[in-house]
């Protein structure tokens, strides 16, 4: 137990810092920074209890009890912000802190009216006051915020990969499968958090074993999952801007839309001859940005048109064009590798490649080459 707690601890402090003192740090930084301090603090609150410091030193009784409460808002906001191009919290997101604030309000009679011996009664559950209410209160506060924000933090993932399909079209340096990972440790921290209490505290089932460590496992785990994901992943340590667009994909729900028929034709006839004769697919960074500016209209504008009348996302129309260009190269450049000719194609990774290849053809680079031979 002790060594998990002691990893968690330095691992989440290290990493806050190294984020903090990081050249070009954006707010996703400095958010995922402050929340690595705050685990960092909980994790050495809960070290301390486990060791007994607790009734050594009693005015740290209940210092870190309502940190819990911040984990859910640091979670929402990072993805929040992971989609939108803000260098500032708005004055509204503060608002998301309230719970752990009042708490730590609540709290303050215990913390500076109490004395050491009745901190301590309180502790054992010798005595019976506000607290022992108060602390019920906050536990099932946990609970809810905990799961409410991990659906919400979901959701706007669910957005960001929208946004991101919408403009780039190779996403191998856009990480989202570790903020998925992230989304779902986190739920699960909560969860296992959820049913401890619920045995412990409500049914009264005594576990064989300190069952505290199965959550905090969980959260070490997560702090883990987050260094090897800097490590590994640039992005995790890396300003990478994404701007929201609008992401529609019917005529109603175009119908506001500034975009008139005519306009919008004309945008797609001249997006089909620049993507024959210029093949602006080629370049494996090709953004929506960049080929709205080719055609002298807004990225929001050509998003629509790709929508509407190509009825996929920019990443898919892109690779389309890709799976063709390799199509074509795999024929005449029979010499080359298959991984050859798809970077030739414009695609930047032998997985996306591969992905993008069989859910537009439904079926491997390999197989399909195949096919037509015989």
């Amino acid at each position: 137990m002790e060594i998990v707690l002691n990893i968690g601890i330095v691992l989440s402090i290290f990493l806050g810092i190294l984020l903090f003192s990081k050249k070009d740090k954006v707010l996703t930084d400095n958010l995922l920074a402050a929340w690595l301090f705050v685990i960092g603090i909980h994790l050495t609150g809960y070290f301390l209890f486990h060791k007994g410091y607790w009734e050594m030193y009693p005015h740290l009784i209940g210092v870190t009890a309502p940190l819990p409460f911040l984990y859910g808002p640091f979670l929402y906001l990072y993805v929040l912000y992971s989609i939108k191009n803000n260098s500032h919290l708005r004055k509204v997101d503060y608002l998301h802190f309230l719970p752990a604030l009042l708490s730590y309000f609540l709290m303050f009679h215990f913390f500076f009216f109490y004395s050491t011996k009745k901190k301590v009664q309180v502790y054992k559950g010798t005595i019976d006051d506000y607290n022992g209410t108060l602390a019920s209160i906050m536990l099932v506060g946990f609970i809810i915020s905990g799961i409410t924000y991990t659906i919400l933090a979901y959701i706007k993932l669910v957005k960001r990969e929208k946004v991101v399909q919408e403009s780039f079209s190779d996403t191998t340096r856009i990480n989202l499968k570790w903020l998925r990972y992230t989304i779902i440790g986190i739920g699960l921290f909560f969860l296992v958090g959820t049913i401890v209490s619920i045995l412990r505290e409500v049914i009264g089932f005594q576990f064989p074993f300190n069952a505290d460590i199965l959550f905090y496992s969980i959260i070490v785990g997560f702090i883990v999952f987050t260094g090897y994901s800097g490590i590994r992943q640039q992005d995790l340590f890396a300003n990478t801007s994404i701007q929201e667009i609008e992401l529609v994909k019917t005529e109603s729900e175009y119908k506001n839309s500034s975009l008139k028929k005519d306009d919008a034709t004309k945008i797609h006839d001249e997006l089909l001859e620049l993507m024959k004769e210029d093949k602006p697919y080629l370049n494996p960074k090709l953004t929506i940005s960049e080929l709205a500016q080719d055609l002298s209209t807004s990225t929001n504008h050509l998003s629509q048109v790709i929508n509407q009348y190509e009825k996929v996302n920019f990443y898919d129309f892109v690779n389309k064009y890709r799976v063709e260009e390799f199509i074509e190269n795999a024929q005449n450049n029979s010499e080359f590798s298959l991984l050859a000719n798809a970077y030739d194609s414009g695609f930047n990774s032998k997985s996306t490649f591969n992905t993008a290849f069989k859910k537009i053809k439904s079926v491997t680079p390999s197989q399909y080459l195949s096919s037509l031979k015989s």
